[in-house]
């Protein structure tokens, strides 16, 4: 029996110590504390998500009172896969022309495409997220003449600080723009692109019943992620964007099913 195999027990009871402390763990950091391998990491979070002691995430894990009904705080998020969702936001971030009009969802990989959006000339960009419209608020000298014409909805802040519900959905409906930019809780091969919040995939159709084009933001790990609502199915997607650590086998399927897959290197 190897060291990892016979520590597996110990192992499992130190994680759950983590998210019971923390609230969610990733799995870099479980890599880097625990001294095992990526792969014996992502057994263990499994294991334990098949037992009910938490729930996994995309790049880590959050406590079992969080489930596919339910979506961790847009803070909790917002340090998993880092390097993946900068690797899919400057993949993403290529997709924008100067001049055009822009939406973007709420999410942080969305979040991490707007960063990269504050020096295109001439941009309007549509949000319903309340991160990325603090990051592209005029601030005066801070923005120059050509910064990026920032509309946010209306709507009810979900926990993810997305802008939800019926003012959200009607503010979006008079809207046409040509590139939407949007993130995903899960996606999977059955249930396309989903997230736990009903209430935001109701203004997630809206956002796409306005847009000419729409580009889904993913990192690898929500791949085989399902959450309670669809939003739109996988030959709804005109670019699937991700980085290169998402499989081979979700890659085929990707490419049979979308328009078009972009992946982000994460290679320095």
């Amino acid at each position: 029996m190897t060291e990892s195999a016979r520590l597996a027990p110990q192992r499992r009871a130190l994680i759950l110590d983590m998210v019971r402390r923390d609230g969610a763990v990733r799995v870099a950091d479980l890599v880097e504390q625990l001294g095992v391998s990526d792969m014996t990491i992502r057994r263990d979070l499994d294991v334990l998500a098949r037992t009910g002691s938490l729930s996994k995430v995309h790049g880590g894990a959050i406590s079992a009172s969080v489930t596919t009904g339910d979506e961790p705080p847009f803070e909790t998020k917002a340090g998993l896969e880092s390097r993946a969702k900068s690797a899919v936001a400057e993949a993403a971030s290529a997709l924008v022309k100067p001049g055009s009009v822009v939406a973007i969802s709420g999410g942080t990989t969305s979040y991490a495409v707007a960063a990269r959006l504050r020096d295109v000339a001439g941009l309007t960009v549509v949000t319903n997220s309340l991160p990325v419209a603090q990051l592209l608020r005029p601030t005066g000298a801070e923005t120059g003449p050509e910064g990026p014409t920032l509309l946010l909805t209306g709507g009810t802040p979900t926990k993810s600080a997305s802008l939800v519900g019926p003012l959200a959905d009607q503010a979006i409906r008079s809207l046409q723009v040509d590139l939407l930019i949007i993130g995903a809780h899960g996606v999977s091969e059955r249930a396309g692109a989903t997230t736990p919040n009903l209430a935001e995939a109701q203004t997630n159709r809206a956002l796409i019943d306005c847009a000419t084009q729409v580009a889904v933001v993913a990192d690898h790990t929500k791949w085989g992620v399902v959450g309670l609502s669809r939003f739109i199915a996988l030959s709804e997607i005109d670019y699937f964007v991700s980085d290169d650590g998402l499989d081979p086998e979700a890659c085929s399927v990707l490419r049979e099913s979308v328009g078009q897959l972009l992946l982000g290197t994460t290679q320095p």
